[in-house]
């Protein structure tokens, strides 16, 4: 939390994902390390290249809904996550800047958005 009591994720929630032009450089490990810190479960790539996170929906239709959810919010931010469902309920989200070859501030935008996210996960 900074002195207003505001969380740094929640800062991210109130920001807009920015263009990114293949002249921006992607974050650093440190960086990398430093933003994935705002956020619960994700987990950076030993590169430094892409972050993820996975849940285990309640089921398929749940699967498919926060799937749908997800891609409202990547089609506003105009940037948008890989998917992978498999097991029928195992969903796995990552987020990398592929114009620049690595992470973006807009990675952790889409991720704290997608944390706000209703789910249905296996009880």
């Amino acid at each position: 939390m900074d002195k207003t009591g505001t969380s740094k994720a929640q800062k991210l929630t109130e920001k807009k994902c920015r263009p990114c032009s293949g002249e921006t450089e992607p974050l650093s490990l440190a960086q990398g390390k430093e933003f994935v810190r705002q956020l619960s479960g994700w987990v950076l790539a030993s590169d430094g290249k892409s972050i993820s996170r996975e849940y285990v929906m309640k089921d398929f239709l749940a699967a498919i809904r926060l799937m749908n959810e997800i891609a409202e919010v990547a089609e506003a931010e105009d940037h948008h996550p890989d998917l992978h469902l498999t097991g029928y309920r195992k969903l796995r989200i990552e987020l990398a800047t592929h114009s620049i070859g690595g992470l973006s501030e807009n990675d952790f935008i889409l991720a704290a958005k997608i944390d706000e996210l209703p789910k249905e996960l296996k009880k």
